[in-house]
């Protein structure tokens, strides 16, 4: 048996998280998987209803605000309100991204800036205002959320795949700036977690999903809690000498063949 004192490092009692994306999807478990380790959540998306909705199940004090972060220019101040009305952000989670079949060729100039714009830009700018202040406090953990895409080549996401790609980038120039002042930086990388998008896209193309099913060697997809509980492991102090890594969570998917 285990003491509690010895499950206390992976406890996120007192700390507050900041979810990007985190009313729906993947981010909205990551955020639930935060909240049941004991952080106070605050999520942000562009959509106050889907934000309302998801509120409830993160507990008495999850907090929401309305945010689009392509709109760059809008988040110092964002990132103050946060810090005044909630508190000092202890966790970042960048969640928010967005993606595009589409054969390379026929990706024009405003869809690649598009995905650019959200998965890295926006990105940047966040981890950039929530660093600054966490380097002042000497304390912090940023996540991003890469992709298999950024790991090996998949056929008809090139500009999601430069973005995830340059955030994996990010994650190792970051660490070596932030490190000193005991903020980490970390990545996960999702395999085929089953989503209803995921399985909306996937059902709708069947040779794309059995490859992916076929080089996954545990033979099943992810369930969006294996990823909150990864972000869970990552921001804990159970990872307190864990920064630079960008962790595959994808039943073997990266190795497989």
């Amino acid at each position: 048996m285990h003491s509690d004192s010895s499950l206390n490092v992976f406890s996120l009692e007192g700390k507050i998280a900041l979810v990007t994306g985190g009313g729906s999807g993947i981010g909205f478990h990551i955020a639930q998987c935060l909240a049941n380790a004991g952080a106070r959540l605050v999520i942000t998306g562009r959509r106050e209803d889907v934000l309302k909705e998801a509120l409830p199940k993160l507990g008495a004090n999850a907090r929401y605000f309305v945010n689009d972060i392509t709109d760059l220019k809008s988040i110092p101040a964002l990132i103050a309100d946060i810090e005044t009305q909630v508190g000092e952000i202890d966790i970042l989670i960048n969640n928010a991204g967005i993606n595009m079949k589409k054969h390379a060729i026929e990706v024009t100039d405003e869809d690649f800036d598009r995905i650019i714009q959200t998965n890295l830009h926006a990105v940047f700018t966040i981890t950039r205002e929530c660093g600054k202040r966490m380097i002042e406090r000497k304390r912090g953990s940023i996540l991003m959320i890469t992709s298999m895409a950024a790991l090996y080549g998949i056929d008809r996401v090139v500009a999601y795949t430069a973005s995830k790609s340059a955030v994996g980038g990010m994650v190792k120039a970051l660490t070596t700036e932030f490190s000193p002042y005991y903020v980490r930086v970390n990545a996960i990388a999702p395999g085929f977690i089953e989503t209803p998008m995921m399985l909306t896209a996937m059902n709708g193309d069947p040779s794309r999903r059995d490859k992916a099913m076929d080089r996954t060697p545990m033979g099943i997809w992810g369930k969006p809690d294996d990823i909150g509980w990864a972000a869970v492991f990552l921001s804990s102090d159970a990872a307190k000498f864990i920064t630079g890594v960008s962790l595959p969570v994808d039943g073997g998917n990266s190795i497989g063949f």
